[in-house]
């Protein structure tokens, strides 16, 4: 007879080790705020942490090598008016983040390459709909530009960032929302609420597919979608202690698994690998990260180790599979922020001798790259994420690193455009149009759509003619149409050259004549209009110019001088007779 005493798992030597404190993050004013937030997000080329900051609210975005301690007044990303509490990094562009706050605002930020040199305060796009402070942000896992947003008003919106519209607005919740999650291709979202229940919604038009009692405490409960369809939830029971659930979308009420944890009240924050089908739980205030396998073998939800540390957690992030060390067995990296504002890294490894690419720990992977896009996906279609392999390291596939805002036209916006929308920012006293600072998108005046198109550069810088190039179409107006417009003005501006050099010849001849008289001794005869009387042998006295009789010559001068305007022309002065 034989029989198997340690279930069999690769996962089951997980161990975690922190990082050198000189490779980890000192120094960082974490977030004081009591929303319930993991208040960190980390992707393969940035860390970002919610840090306190006075006069609203900000949010600070490391490179991965910019370690050690962090200087006091290190550049943030702060447009906010009131405190951030939440953020999430674009799975699709690794240099785009969204930022939901207590200002009601979300707003859409571009990160350059190498960091921020100083602080950012325009971003590319304000989303505003929500009445009440917003706690949650969301990407869409597949479809490119689509954001899921929660706020204190009950509601939940869908938007597309790439035109700054609402796609869907669901009212289907009686009171706060803790928490969202989307299935692995996004045509489903399961949501938790104050109100104790889960919901598992249609995301495209806010219908309630099923909803059931999730937890009995009053306490925040979270909830997500486990790569095959299943939901996983964390809450507490009527003692206030944690638990763990695990269910199946068509029967929500009756649990797969419950299982009750400790006594504590932080709220456990489930952090999920797809790959590996591993769930970490987090709870804020906790010293210890807690891994669990999920298999189809009783009791489903197998406990593996915990990693132990001695002070507690305020905030952390999990790094994507594509950012892992695949040539260490690295199979999850966290980003652990405590109260003393050191942010700690933890890497989990699996021990393997072989330093051959292991298969079997690194199946294919989320990529950077969308699978469809927001119209489709609006319009019905569900297409799973795009995969990569790990095998030789992550090579980004992503051919553009910009994210281009076209805002849609206002029909009530009538407003004629003012001179110099288009022009560079900065200058001028009045209220700030949608095109006068980088980085921002609107409508023009008139409501015809403006297309902005953001370059990347250094630090928040705030000049369009660095940032990018702003191509605008006003009125309907085609380019046939102002390619006419504008050779008609260059013929105009043609005349008037002309007109204006033929005066400057005029004006250098009357200089010359006038030189060339004061050289003859007749300046006097030019400005009183008298020639200057001719010494005679015969008389004493010159004689009165005026009773000479005009000469041919002089009548002739005069007659033009008066056909001209009275414009002097220069040939001579007539002395005959004199």
């Amino acid at each position: 007879m034989s029989f198997r005493v340690v279930r069999s798992s690769k996962f089951r030597h997980v161990y975690g080790q922190a990082l050198k404190r000189e490779q980890c993050y000192d120094n960082i004013r974490v977030s004081k705020s009591s929303w319930d937030s993991t208040f960190c997000a980390v992707n393969p080329k940035f860390l970002a942490i919610i840090v306190e900051s006075a006069g609203g609210g900000a949010f600070i975005v490391l490179p991965h090598n910019k370690v050690g301690r962090i200087a006091a007044d290190h550049a943030l990303v702060g447009g906010h008016k009131g405190p951030v509490l939440d953020i999430a990094w674009c799975p699709h562009n690794d240099n785009v983040i969204a930022s939901g706050s207590e200002d009601c605002v979300v707003k859409v930020w571009q990160i350059p390459d190498g960091g921020l040199s100083r602080t950012l305060t325009e971003p590319v796009v304000d989303l505003v709909y929500h009445q009440r402070r917003v706690g949650l942000v969301l990407w869409h896992p597949s479809a490119l530009n689509v954001l899921l947003t929660a706020g204190s008003d009950n509601l939940i919106v869908v938007w597309n960032v790439g035109t700054g519209e609402v796609l869907v607005r669901m009212d289907c919740h009686p009171d706060t929302i803790y928490s969202a999650c989307w299935n692995w291709d996004g045509s489903q979202l399961v949501t938790t609420c104050k109100d104790k229940k889960i919901r598992i919604l249609n995301p495209r038009n806010g219908e309630v597919l099923n909803e059931a009692l999730a937890h009995e405490g009053s306490k925040a409960t979270r909830a997500i979608f486990l790569r095959h369809g299943l939901i996983f939830t964390t809450g507490f029971n009527r003692s206030s202690e944690r638990q763990y659930s695990l269910r199946a979308p068509d029967a929500l009420g009756d649990p797969i698994v419950m299982v009750d944890l400790d006594t504590s009240n932080g709220v456990m924050f489930p952090l999920y690998d797809p790959d590996t089908n591993l769930i970490y739980l987090c709870g804020k205030g906790d010293s210890v990260i807690r891994y669990f396998e999920v298999t189809p073998e009783q009791p489903f939800v197998h406990y593996i180790n915990q990693f132990q540390t001695p002070d507690s957690q305020r905030a952390i992030g999990m790094m994507p599979k594509r950012g892992c060390d695949v040539s260490t067995c690295e199979v999850a990296r966290f980003y652990r922020l405590n109260n003393s504002g050191l942010c700690q890294v933890i890497s989990m490894t699996v021990p393997r001798k072989s330093e051959l690419f292991q298969e079997d720990l690194y199946p294919d992977t989320l990529a950077d790259e969308a699978s469809i896009s927001a119209e489709d996906w609006i319009g019905g279609s569900d297409v799973d994420p795009q995969l990569i392999s790990l095998k030789g390291g992550y090579v980004s596939q992503a051919q553009s690193t910009q994210l281009t805002v076209t805002k849609k036209s206002n029909v009530l916006d009538k407003m004629a455009p003012k001179a110099g929308v288009g022009g560079g920012g900065g200058g001028g006293g009045g209220p700030k149009s949608a095109l006068s600072a980088p980085g921002s998108a609107g409508a023009s005046a008139n409501g015809s759509p403006v297309t902005v198109n953001n370059g990347t550069s250094g630090g928040g810088s705030t000049s369009p003619a660095n940032n990018g190039t702003q191509q605008i179409t006003i009125g309907g107006v085609s380019e046939q149409q102002f390619g006419e417009l504008r050779t008609k003005f260059e013929e105009e501006f043609r005349k008037l050259k002309a007109i204006i050099v033929k005066h400057e010849n005029r004006i250098r001849s009357l200089e010359a004549t006038v030189k060339a008289m004061t050289d003859r001794g007749l300046t006097d005869a030019v400005d009183g209009g008298l020639a200057p009387a001719a010494p005679s042998a015969t008389s004493s006295s010159p004689a009165p110019p005026s009773s000479l009789p005009p000469s041919t010559d002089d009548a002739t001068h005069q007659q033009q001088n008066a056909d001209d305007g009275g414009h002097y022309h220069n040939t001579s002065v007539g002395l005959e007779g004199v």
